[in-house]
């Protein structure tokens, strides 16, 4: 097994397995490293109670706690569906090499898994967006960040 369409068969069993097991949606996700599969996730969103607990975020917390790093970097991401906005967020932040994936955002909007609105509110101004956004108290957060600058021994991500 090393080829994309192996180990995104990997993910869509996993997504076919924990939804028929009522874990959560229909979404599974592995991390690969060098041919090797480091972590696999399913969607948790039900049975964890955790609104984040996606396939793959899931995926990327258990690959950093596997490796013991934060960098995901040199991995690949292998999805059953195309990430959403907070999971391809994640992909970016774990600075994973590459996703690739099978259903598209389109395919889960057609089963109730809509992130059109996610899509569109990331667009718009913050004073536009559904969610009430308020700034308050940055010259005092901003103190923590001037802090952050002398830290000798901060760790950069």
């Amino acid at each position: 097994m090393n080829t994309d369409a192996d180990f995104l068969r990997v993910a869509i069993a996993l997504a076919g397995k924990h939804m028929e097991a009522g874990d959560g949606g229909p979404f599974g996700a592995v991390i690969v490293y060098e041919g090797q599969i480091v972590a696999e996730g399913w969607n948790q969103v039900t049975s964890a109670l955790d609104p984040t607990a996606h396939a793959e975020i899931v995926a990327i917390r258990q690959a950093a706690s596997m490796l013991g790093r934060f960098s995901l970097a040199g991995g690949t991401l292998y999805t059953s569906c195309e990430p959403c906005p907070m999971c391809l967020a994640a992909a970016y932040w774990a600075r994973l090499d590459r996703i690739v994936y099978a259903a598209t955002r389109g395919d889960a909007a057609s089963i109730g898994f809509d992130d059109a609105t996610l899509y569109a509110e990331l667009a718009l101004p913050i004073d536009q967006r559904q969610l009430p956004m308020q700034q308050a108290l940055r010259d005092e957060a901003l103190t923590v960040f001037q802090a952050w600058t002398r830290k000798e021994d901060r760790v950069a991500y």
